[in-house]
């Protein structure tokens, strides 16, 4: 990728500082210019990180920028990205990629009309634990995958997040806010879904807000799901588990990943960051740890000291795409296909019945190292 492209941000919220931290460590990614509904929180955002504010449709007219990022608020996704494609620039948004199926495969049509491309976070199996462990499964490291467990459950978020609202809402709920790390993965690692079944329920009616902030001691309403437990069938013959739950003081599913294979058992880190160790057993031997922090984009480099966080690589990797005219590995078509599962277990569980999924998606091709080396080389 020899072209450094200008990329404007859409939504000055929370997430926008991690993209335009992370975004020096790909050289052919540049943020100019960060908008928002809200001029001053443009601003502050554009100020902190040395770039110029802009109003949406300043961002969208300007002709020096070739690809926005969509960090909006869920409910906005859609119609962000599909102004984004209107104004001739790739698109990448942040998850869910839209909140209905019907609406995902207008982005997807969008974008292959007007020869743009259209990619979708996260981003996070392209880290060094989703890779590595892509890369042995397809190695036969643990043979054929017959099934597994995945496990995503919490308190919630309106102990930690300052206005919590919107994660209890249609939309969100942690299928639709926290699902696409997973089923992001389980895509990269056992391939598209044909079906899934599905039982859900509300734990509480109402939630109280416990994070500092102007909504502390503030009750929200949930009009969503809160707890989930799916069974997805795969196209290859494989079924998973999925329990994800806001309902969970706490619990003890030490690896939020586990696949069983023919010949084995693989432990595959948490979907929700880039890096983490793999754990592997043969044949019912005792596992043994396989590091990732020597894999590309598996080094811990975030402010904690324990986490690997190369948010910006879907966008890098979707420009690349774009310069070398392939499909990007965080493609609109593999985030239609996450959504549709994501949508399809909502509705399995609604209708307490077994729902076909509508699409399907190719499985995103390994990042090799000389991909990596490739998106990180100085221009």
């Amino acid at each position: 990728m020899s072209t450094v492209h200008k990329i404007g941000l859409i939504g000055a919220g929370n997430i926008s500082a991690a993209y335009l931290t992370l975004a020096p460590l790909f050289p052919g990614t540049k943020i100019v210019a960060v908008a928002d509904i809200a001029p001053e929180a443009a601003k502050a955002r554009a100020d902190a990180f040395g770039v110029r504010a802009a109003t949406v449709d300043e961002l969208l007219k300007d002709d020096e920028i070739d690809t926005v990022i969509n960090l909006t608020i869920p409910s906005a996704h859609y119609a962000v990205s599909h102004a984004i494609l209107s104004a001739g620039k790739h698109a990448y948004s942040e998850k869910p990629f839209a909140l209905s199926v019907e609406d995902g495969k207008k982005l997807v049509a969008e974008a292959d009309a007007r020869g743009l491309k259209l990619g979708s976070a996260p981003d996070t199996f392209l880290g060094g634990g989703g890779q590595t462990a892509r890369r042995l499964i397809d190695e036969g490291r643990i043979g054929r995958i017959i099934s597994g467990t995945t496990h995503v459950m919490s308190r919630g978020m309106e102990h930690w997040h300052p206005n919590p609202a919107f994660f209890f809402e249609p939309g969100a709920g942690p299928v639709l806010d926290l699902g696409p790390y997973y089923i992001a993965q389980l895509v990269n690692l056992v391939g598209p879904v044909k079906s899934v079944a599905a039982l859900a329920s509300i734990g509480y009616a109402e939630r109280l807000v416990t994070a500092e902030g102007p909504m502390k001691g503030r009750t929200v309403p949930v009009s969503t799901p809160t707890t989930i437990n799916a069974v997805l069938e795969f196209l290859s013959g494989a079924q998973i588990t999925l329990g994800a739950s806001w309902d969970v003081w706490k619990h003890g599913h030490v690896n939020p990943i586990e696949l069983y294979g023919s010949e084995g058992t693989m432990l595959v880190p948490d979907p929700n960051f880039f890096g983490g160790d793999l754990q592997v057993s043969a044949h019912g031997g005792d596992f043994a740890t396989v590091p990732t922090a020597d894999a590309p984009f598996g080094k811990a480099n975030w402010h904690d000291g324990r986490h690997a966080n190369y948010r910006m690589l879907g966008v890098a990797d979707l420009l690349d795409a774009a310069d070398t005219g392939r499909e990007p590995r965080c493609s609109g078509r593999v985030a239609l296909h996450a959504l549709d599962v994501m949508v399809s277990i909502l509705e399995a569980a609604a209708d307490r019945r077994v729902v076909t999924v509508s699409t399907t998606t190719e499985r995103p091709a390994l990042l090799t190292a000389e991909d990596a080396a490739r998106l990180t080389a100085p221009r």
